[in-house]
């Protein structure tokens, strides 16, 4: 009987890969806290 590999990703990715998706996630993330320091940072 074959194993089915644990799948982490979903259907609905726009990713090809997982990598490239925790790429995008940290650039998001990145991006909304230099936002955050410059909008608060001038308060």
């Amino acid at each position: 009987m074959e194993e089915k590999r644990f799948d982490r990703g979903s259907p609905l990715s726009i990713f090809r890969t997982d990598r490239m998706e925790d790429v995008a996630a940290l650039l998001a993330a990145l991006l909304i806290a230099v936002s955050v320091v410059l909008v608060v940072g001038h308060g």
